[in-house]
């Protein structure tokens, strides 16, 4: 079978995703190991038994919903390639926010940044990848999370960032840093969107947070001061609904130029907070 027939029919059969051709030419690139400018400028060319064999069992997969990062073990996060597992959250474009502000909030000389429930690594990495000259902490308290962070570091020659088991900020004590930040799990377990979607099949305990969602935040916030540094950065990502309780949760635990920013959608997704120049 040549690639255009396979890549035709195999869009045919993904119709329950929102990007059945980029899944599919994923999955070819994959099982092929060509680029997709390859695949698009020699779609006549055939593929092998084997090949079909491999693309066969991923398509099923795909269409039962297991998403395309967890069939290729793979996922492009601010230009870094990372490897991902069941275990961990799969990074979204709209976690860049994070990165960029975290990026506009260090201050221009060497700094320490912590990353907390840092799942692949992806935000430390990205931090670590454009601020050589910082230190960055990823915790979690996933032992599998924190050896692929690991991994996804060593491949990527990122020296300047490590990563440690921790259960937020139970193993730091006596750690303090510029900036922390954090994608917790922020999702009402009785939210409908688990049972939709890429999220199915991803881990709970990255998604799920009591409270309506936010009692892992209010735990960041109570403890987050003692570790900052005076006139430190505290950054946030949550839930689109979620932008003025968090804001309230953080003005209440005394941090100062409270704000949230959006996503490229133009929702309300990270919210940052400043500890005080002095403590009281």
């Amino acid at each position: 079978m040549e690639i255009r027939q396979w890549l035709r029919a195999a869009i045919a059969r993904l119709p329950g995703s929102d990007s059945a051709k980029r899944d599919a030419q994923i999955l070819l690139g994959f099982v092929t190991g060509k680029s997709r400018s390859w695949l698009m400028a020699f779609d006549d060319q055939l593929l092998s038994p084997e090949q079909l064999t491999q693309l066969e069992a991923l398509l099923l997969r795909r269409a039962g919903g297991e998403p395309v990062a967890y069939l290729t073990g793979e996922r492009e996060f601010w230009s870094l390639s990372l490897l991902v597992s069941p275990e961990t959250l799969i990074p979204r474009p709209d976690t860049e926010l994070l990165v960029e502000q975290a990026l506009q909030h260090l201050p221009t000389t060497p700094a320490t940044v912590l990353d907390l429930g840092t799942g692949t690594g992806a935000v430390a990495l990205a931090i670590a990848s454009e601020r050589p000259d910082c230190r960055v902490t990823g915790v979690d308290r996933i032992p599998g999370a924190v050896r692929l962070a690991e991994r996804n570091g060593q491949r990527l020659g990122m020296t300047n960032a490590t990563f440690c088991l921790s259960d937020w900020f139970s193993a730091l004590e006596a750690s303090h840093f510029n900036l922390i930040v954090s994608n917790p799990p922020y999702i009402d377990r009785d939210d409908v969107h688990l049972q939709q979607g890429d999220v199915r099949f991803e881990p709970a305990s990255a998604l799920i947070a009591d409270d309506n969602g936010l009692a892992d935040i209010v735990l960041i916030a109570a403890q987050a001061a003692r570790y900052l540094l005076p006139g430190g950065w505290l950054l946030l990502e949550h839930g689109w609904q979620q932008a003025k309780r968090v804001r309230r949760i953080l003005l209440e635990n005394h941090f100062v130029q409270v704000d949230t920013l959006q996503d490229y959608g133009g929702n309300d997704r990270v919210t940052r907070a400043q500890t005080p120049l002095q403590r009281n």
